[in-house]
C-alpha cells in the first residue's frame, strides 16, 4: 500500500492492530466457543407436544421424547452440556416437595433417557425444592412458616442429589442457597458410591428480579418472590453485596465444589471477576431468563440487533472471567459459530 503522510506526530496508533481481519484475530483477547456454553432445558410431563413459554420467545417445555430430539440438535450445534429443570404438575406439589424424591419422577426418567441415547452429552440437574413446593420456596418451611428450615432442607437435598446421581447425572447443581449444602451433598454422593458426580455450586445466587420468566417456565409459585410473609431474601444474596459472594465462594471451595457459579450473569459482571481472581476453580455464570427475554423483547420491537446483542452479552460474561456460560441462547449462538 502507498505510504500516507500525516501532519501529526502520532507514533502510538492502536488502530494498527485493528486494520485487518487477520490482525484483529491475532490480537483478540476473548474467545467464545460452543464448548463454553450450557443449554438450560425445561422438561414437561406427558406424551404431548412441546409447549411455548410466553415470556421466553423461542424457548419451549419438552416432553421426554421431544427432549431427545432437541438434545440431538443441540449436540449437532456443538454444545456438549445441558441442565434440566422440571415443570412439575400442580397435583404433585406439596409443602415439603416430596415429588423431588420420587425415584420415577420426571427428571429421573429424563436423565435415564438422555444418558441412554446420548452418553456423550453432559447432563446437569438442578437441586432445589422450588419446582416441587406449593409455596414456591427452595426448601421446607419452619413450623411457624416464617423461615426456610436450613437443616431440614439439607436432609432432602442430599437424598435428591444421590437419587439423580445414581441414574447417571454428570453434575448436580444445588441452587437453594442453604448454608452447608455443598459439603452435605458431597459427603452423601461419596458415601453412595457416586464420587465421580460433580457439584456445580450456585455460589452467588442473587435475589434478583430477572428470574420472572423462569418461574413461568417451571410453573413455580410466584408468591415467594412477590409478596408472601417470607421472602427469598432470607437465603439468596442481596444485590447490594459484593464481598459476601467471596465468603460464599470460600465456603463452597472448602466444601469441595467442582465449579463455582454466579447468577444472574450480566448484572453481576463485577462479582464474576471477583470470583475469577479469588479461585483457581472453574467459574460459571448463568445468563438467566430475564436477561434472555429483555434482549428478545427489544429486538422484536426493532430497538436492538438480536444477533449482535446476543453475542456481545455472552462475550461480556466471558470477558469478565466466566469459563462456562449457562444461557438460553446456547444452541442459537453455537449454530452461528459453526
Amino acid at each position: 500500500m502507498p505510504k500516507q503522510s500525516s501532519p501529526f506526530n502520532i507514533p502510538c496508533r492502536p488502530r494498527r492492530l485493528r486494520k485487518t481481519a487477520a490482525i484483529r484475530s491475532l490480537t483478540q483477547e476473548t474467545w467464545l466457543r460452543p464448548e463454553n456454553l450450557v443449554q438450560p432445558l425445561f422438561v414437561l410431563e406427558g406424551n404431548g407436544k412441546p409447549t411455548d413459554i410466553d415470556a421466553m420467545p423461542g424457548i419451549q417445555r419438552f416432553p421426554i421424547q421431544y427432549l431427545l430430539k432437541e438434545c440431538e440438535t443441540i449436540l449437532k450445534a456443538g454444545v456438549k452440556a445441558v441442565i434440566l429443570f422440571p415443570h412439575t404438575l400442580g397435583s404433585l406439589k406439596n409443602s415439603t416437595g416430596d415429588e423431588a424424591l420420587n425415584p420415577n419422577g420426571l427428571i429421573i426418567r429424563a436423565v435415564k433417557a438422555l444418558k441412554k441415547e446420548f452418553p456423550e452429552l453432559m447432563v446437569m440437574t438442578d437441586i432445589a425444592l422450588d419446582p416441587y413446593t406449593t409455596h414456591g420456596h427452595d426448601g421446607v418451611l419452619t413450623v411457624d412458616g416464617l423461615d426456610v428450615d436450613n437443616d431440614r432442607t439439607l436432609e432432602i437435598l442430599e437424598k435428591m442429589a444421590v437419587l439423580q446421581a445414581e441414574v447417571g447425572v454428570d453434575m448436580v447443581g444445588p441452587s437453594d442457597m442453604m448454608d452447608g449444602r455443598v459439603g452435605v451433598i458431597r459427603r452423601a454422593l461419596d458415601n453412595a458410591g457416586c464420587a465421580d458426580t460433580g457439584i456445580l455450586a450456585y455460589t452467588a445466587k442473587y435475589n434478583s428480579g430477572f428470574y420472572g420468566p423462569f418461574r413461568e417456565a417451571v410453573g413455580s409459585t410466584t408468591s415467594a418472590a412477590t409478596g408472601g410473609t417470607l421472602s427469598k431474601k432470607t437465603y439468596q444474596l442481596s444485590p447490594t453485596n459484593r464481598r459476601e459472594a467471596l465468603l460464599e465462594a470460600e465456603l463452597d471451595e472448602d466444601e469441595c465444589a467442582d465449579i463455582l457459579m454466579v447468577k444472574p450473569a450480566g448484572p453481576y459482571l463485577d462479582v464474576i471477576r471477583d470470583l475469577r481472581l479469588a479461585t483457581t476453580l472453574p467459574i460459571a455464570a448463568y445468563q438467566v431468563s430475564g436477561e434472555y427475554s429483555q434482549i428478545l423483547a427489544a429486538a422484536e420491537r426493532g430497538w436492538l440487533d438480536k444477533d449482535r446483542c446476543r453475542e456481545e452479552s455472552l462475550i461480556a460474561i466471558k470477558r469478565a472471567g466466566a469459563d462456562i456460560i449457562l444461557t438460553y441462547f446456547a444452541k442459537e449462538q453455537a449454530a452461528c459459530m459453526r
